[in-house]
């Protein structure tokens, strides 16, 4: 089940859509920003199987 989220890049502050994978479980993992190519660290947390996701963005040197 993938879910597409909107969040803000924690260094441009631009909003940016993300596609989350729920059925995963919780992960993190580093994706580029898709509008100042920087590193975010994406943590992803779901609540119970196959349930919503909640994404939080950080950058490397927050993580």
């Amino acid at each position: 089940m993938i879910d597409w989220l909107e969040l803000r890049c924690p260094y441009c502050g631009e909003p940016i859509d993300v596609a989350v994978d729920a059925g995963a479980g919780d992960q993190q993992y580093v994706e580029d920003c898709q509008v100042c190519c920087r590193p975010m660290v994406m943590t992803v947390s779901v609540e119970q199987p196959e349930g919503p996701a909640r994404v939080v963005a950080q950058r490397e040197d927050e993580a």
